[in-house]
């Protein structure tokens, strides 16, 4: 049996350095070289870093290990005099999905899974399609891909899904990036928790206000007509926990996908001999799109928080203490995937971590995986000759990681 040590208190990871920012994976990898668990506290006064692909898998895995992680993480961002103020987005994050266990997640996952199912989101695929041309038709020869394709085409997918009015998709990718600012960073200014909470509370009262209405007089196929369905039969409580699952669902239905068409775009037109392979093969395009999760995930970890004191990795973990599963370092450790550096579309069983693992595996992987498949065989086939031009501008928040611009042409 490991003995069990207590860890020096202190930083070991430089998660808000510029540099780190701009490529993570050399700290990553000493991070793993020097040991499989490290402390830090950069992270809300503290927390434990799982650097290694079994360690963290199993992290998720773990019963000792709760999704219930916002109850000191809100109020803690905040100025006493703020708390207050705070409490709507409290109110409504205690109550999203991502940060439930069982037996409510259980409940809560079994209503929005059959939105999910694999016949539902092909049946997608010709919106998607549709949309891609019609933004590509815009953008003309030289363009911001962000500007132009990653940010309005998730939004506008997961609004269809939601039966969100056009009208508003301006305003809720505005909200929903003050929320990521918010979520993604280790240490966030007061001026983006007060961003956010606006977000949140701006985000929340579209759908009571204006939404949910419209679906309780008329109701149709959409994913909130679905909620309230299930809301009338007792399965999804009325109030914060109806109006968490919808804020949640289209956060996470644009947050997510934006960065990965990034990021898989650009890593392709780096890697102009990758890119070229999938033209010449296209049939390996969705497993090209598993290995451009393995190789730049677009969420670097997911947080848990420790209900009993164990020993994690031969270190001592107690009782409310945080641990980030680092799904950036495992999806690169080499005793999962050989010479994990390399981009490699061919890769077999690329299979990574980016959408989580066990209960919480995300619900909308295969719906992000088939917007990034659509947009890839896209471009290759009516732009086989794009090219980055101008400098690439990456977003600035450690958990989040993508760009916020990089101008495309040809």
């Amino acid at each position: 049996m490991n003995a069990v040590l207590t860890p020096p208190r202190a930083s070991v990871a430089p998660f808000v350095d510029l540099e780190f920012l701009q490529d993570p994976y050399p700290a990553y990898h000493a991070l793993r070289e020097a040991g499989p668990i490290h402390w830090s506290e950069e992270f809300f006064g503290g927390a434990w870093l799982l650097t290694r692909h079994a360690d963290v898998e199993a992290a998720l895995r773990d019963p000792r290990l709760s999704a219930r992680r916002t109850g000191g993480w809100v109020m803690r961002a905040a100025e006493p005099d703020a708390r207050a103020e705070l409490t709507p987005m409290q109110r409504l994050f205690t109550r999203c999905l991502p940060f439930l266990d069982a037996p409510d997640h259980t409940r809560l996952r079994k209503v929005l899974q059959p939105a999910f199912r694999p016949d539902r989101i092909q049946a997608l695929k010709p919106v998607t399609q549709a949309l891609i041309d019609e933004l590509l038709d815009e953008a003309g020869s030289h363009f911001d891909f962000m500007q132009a394709i990653a940010r309005p085409l998730p939004a506008r997918v997961i609004a269809k899904l939601m039966d969100v009015d056009a009208s508003v998709y301006g305003d809720f990718t505005a909200w929903s990036e003050d929320i990521a600012a918010f979520l993604g960073s280790v240490s966030p200014t007061q001026a983006e928790v007060r961003a956010a909470q606006r977000s949140v509370v701006a985000l929340a009262g579209y759908f009571e206000r204006e939404l949910l209405p419209r679906r309780r007089r008329e109701p149709g196929e959409d994913l909130v007509s679905l909620l309230l369905s299930a809301q009338a039969d007792g399965s999804v409580e009325d109030g914060a926990e109806l109006l968490a699952q919808c804020a949640m669902l289209l956060f996470a239905g644009y947050e997510t996908t934006r960065h990965l068409l990034g990021n898989a775009v650009h890593a392709l037109l780096s890697e102009r001999e990758q890119w070229e392979r999938l033209q010449a093969e296209p049939d390996l395009i969705p497993n090209a799109v598993r290995e451009l999760l393995r190789h730049d995930t677009p969420v670097q970890w997911s947080g848990r928080r420790a209900t009993a004191d164990f020993a994690l990795c031969g270190q001592r973990v107690r009782r409310g203490e945080l641990v980030l599963a680092l799904l950036g370092s495992a999806n690169r450790d080499p005793a999962r995937h050989k010479n994990p550096e390399r981009l490699d579309v061919t890769r077999d069983n690329p299979g990574a971590l980016s959408f989580g693992t066990g209960p919480h595996v995300c619900l909308g992987a295969s719906l992000t995986q088939l917007e990034t498949q659509t947009v890839l065989a896209t471009l290759l086939r009516r732009r086989p000759r794009l090219q980055l031009q101008g400098i690439a501008q990456r977003t600035r928040t450690p958990m989040y990681r993508g760009f916020f611009a990089f101008p495309v042409g040809g």
